[in-house]
C-alpha cells in the first residue's frame, strides 16, 4: 500500500530541499579548499621566518618560485661534553641538636637562622640535680681514700710484725688484699666523679659544627628528656654544601675514565643557562640502584654566597672533557627521515641537496657531524619542510656554525629563543630579514558585498564578477596564484 502518513505534496516539497542543502554544504567546502589553496605559500612563508615579498618567482615552490629559507655555514669548533641531570641540594652535615639529659630547659641561646661555629652554645638545661651528684660522687671518693690510707698503715704494722714472727703470714696477706680493693674502690669513686661532671657537662648544649640553625623546634621552660626524637633545633652546614644527583648506569664507565684524568667540574645551572654554582666531583655511590637503573653522585661546593640551599632541586651539568675541532651545525638543521638524520645543503647555484649524515654528540644548540659534512658548508635551518632534492631556494644572510644569533627585530617580544636569557640554552632562531627598500605593503581588500537577491556565499562559484583591486605592488608570493588563475 501507499504511504499515506504524510500528504504527497509535502514528500514532493522535502526531496528539492534536501538537494539544495547537499548543494549548499558543497559549496561551503569548496570555499575553504579554494581560501586554503590561495593562502597557504603567504602562511608558510610567514613560518619559515622570511616575508613572501622576498621569494621571487622560479622552480621549487608550490607555485613555482624558489623557498626562502634560511641557512648556517658548517664549522669547526671545541665542544664541551657535559651531562646534564637533575639534582638535590644537600647539607654537608645536618645535625638535630638533642638533649642527652633530662631537665627544664632553662636557655634558648641561639637566634633562629643564626650563623654558629663548632662549640658556640645553643640551649642550656637546669643543671642542680646533677651538680649535686657530681658533688656526692666527690664526698664518696674522699671517703674512700681515707679508709685506703688506714688499709695501707694497717699493713705497714703487720709487716713489722711478721718479721719478728708477731703476726701470722695469713694475717699479712688478708690486709694487702684489703689494701687493694680500697684502691679498686677509689678508682670506681674517680669513674662516677667523671660521669657525674659529664652529666654536668650534657646541660650546657653546644654546637657539634660550623652552620646555619634553623627554627627552633621546643620552647624554653619544656621539660626535655635524653630519649627525644625531635630535638631541639637543627644545624645545617652550608658551606660547604653537596649536590646529589643520579645519571644512568651506561654514564658510570665514562665518568670513571674521566675521573682517572683529573677532577671533573660540576655546575649548577639556573633556567636561564647562567651557571649559579660550580664545584667538583666528590664521588659516586658504591653501588648502582637496582630497582631504577641508575648511579647515583656527590658533587660538592664552596657556597661562600650562599646561593644553594638544603632541600631544594638544581639542575646539575657536569662536564667529562671536550671535544676539540668538531664539525659542527644547529640541531634546528638536523632532519630524520626512514633512512636516519640528514640536511639540506645549499649548493653555489642555490639549489639544495639532501644530505645523510652521521652525528655525533648532540646538544641543546648544537648537533656533530662526524660524517656526511665539510667545513664550510651551508645547511638549511628553516625553511627545510617545503624542499625536496634539487628545489630552488632564496637564501637569508647564513649563521656561522652556532654563532650568536642575529639581533632581534625591532619590538621583538622579550624571552624568545634568540634573546639574551636564551642564547646560551635555545637554539638560536634568525631574525627575519627587513623588507626590500621600496615594496610597498598591499592594500586591505574590502569585503565584498553581494548584490541584493544572491544568496551568501555565491561567490565561492564564480557567479559574482571580480571587483578590481586597488593599484598596489603586489607580493610576489601571490603573484605566480595569480598567473596561474
Amino acid at each position: 500500500m501507499p504511504d499515506t502518513s504524510f500528504p504527497l505534496e509535502t514528500r514532493t516539497q522535502t526531496r528539492p530541499r534536501r538537494r539544495r542543502a547537499w548543494l549548499w554544504s558543497l559549496l561551503v567546502v569548496a570555499a575553504l579548499g579554494g581560501a586554503t589553496w590561495w593562502y597557504w605559500p603567504q602562511v608558510q612563508a610567514r613560518l619559515s621566518g622570511t616575508p613572501a615579498a622576498t621569494a621571487p618567482a622560479g622552480r621549487g615552490a608550490r607555485f613555482g618560485g624558489p623557498v626562502p629559507v634560511t641557512v648556517a655555514v658548517a664549522g669547526r669548533r671545541d665542544i664541551p661534553l657535559n651531562l646534564d641531570a637533575l639534582g638535590t641540594v644537600q647539607a654537608f652535615n645536618s645535625i638535630t641538636i638533642r638533649s642527652q639529659v633530662d631537665g627544664i630547659l632553662t636557655e634558648i641561646a641561639f637566634t633562629e637562622g643564626q650563623e654558629v661555629r663548632a662549640g658556640d652554645i645553643l640551649a642550656r638545661i637546669d643543671p642542680r640535680t646533677y651538680n649535686a651528684a657530681l658533688a656526692q660522687a666527690v664526698a664518696k671518693r674522699a671517703q674512700s681514700e681515707a679508709v685506703l690510707a688506714n688499709a695501707r698503715l694497717d699493713l705497714q704494722r703487720y709487716v713489722d710484725l711478721a718479721r719478728s714472727n708477731g703476726a701470722s703470714r695469713q694475717q699479712l696477706d688478708t690486709q694487702r688484699a684489703q689494701v687493694a680493693q680500697n684502691e679498686a674502690q677509689l678508682a670506681v669513686d674517680d669513674a662516677a666523679i667523671a660521669q657525674a661532671r659529664t652529666q654536668v657537662d650534657f646541660t650546657t648544649i653546644r654546637s657539634p659544627v660550623n652552620g646555619r640553625v634553623g627554627i627552633r623546634l621546643v620552647d624554653q621552660g619544656n621539660l626535655v628528656r635524653g630519649g627525644d626524637s625531635a630535638g631541639i633545633v637543627v644545624v645545617n652546614q652550608v658551606t660547604p654544601i653537596s649536590v646529589n644527583y643520579t645519571l644512568p648506569q651506561q654514564e658510570l664507565q665514562r665518568v670513571l675514565a674521566a675521573m682517572r684524568e683529573g677532577p671533573l667540574p660540576v655546575r649548577v645551572m639556573a633556567p636561564d643557562g647562567t651557571v649559579r654554582a660550580a664545584g667538583t666531583l666528590l664521588t659516586p655511590d658504591n653501588q648502582v640502584d637496582q630497582t631504577t637503573g641508575t648511579i647515583r653522585l656527590k658533587a660538592t661546593f664552596g657556597n661562600a654566597d650562599r646561593m644553594l640551599w638544603p632541600g631544594s632541586f638544581v639542575n646539575v651539568r657536569m662536564q667529562l672533557g671536550t671535544e676539540q675541532n668538531a664539525l659542527t651545525v644547529p640541531v634546528v638543521a638536523i632532519q630524520r627521515g626512514p633512512d636516519g638524520a640528514f640536511a639540506f645543503v645549499v649548493r653555489d647555484d642555490n639549489t639544495v641537496e639532501q644530505r645523510p649524515l652521521t652525528l655525533g654528540l648532540l646538544t641543546v644548540t648544537d648537533a656533530v657531524v662526524t660524517r656526511g659534512l665539510r667545513d664550510g658548508e651551508r645547511v638549511v635551518t628553516s625553511g627545510g619542510l617545503r624542499l625536496n632534492a634539487g628545489a630552488s631556494v632564496v637564501v637569508s644572510d647564513p649563521v656561522r656554525g652556532s654563532a650568536e644569533p642575529p639581533a632581534r627585530p625591532r619590538g621583538a617580544r622579550g624571552g624568545q629563543p634568540g634573546g639574551p636569557a636564551a642564547a646560551s640554552e635555545t637554539p638560536a632562531t634568525p631574525a627575519r630579514p627587513a623588507a626590500e627598500p621600496g615594496a610597498a605593503t598591499p592594500p586591505t581588500a574590502a569585503p565584498v558585498v553581494p548584490p541584493p537577491g544572491r544568496r551568501p556565499g555565491s561567490e565561492s562559484t564564480g557567479a559574482l564578477p571580480v571587483q578590481p583591486a586597488a593599484p598596489a605592488v603586489a607580493s610576489p608570493a601571490t603573484a605566480p596564484a595569480a598567473r596561474e588563475r
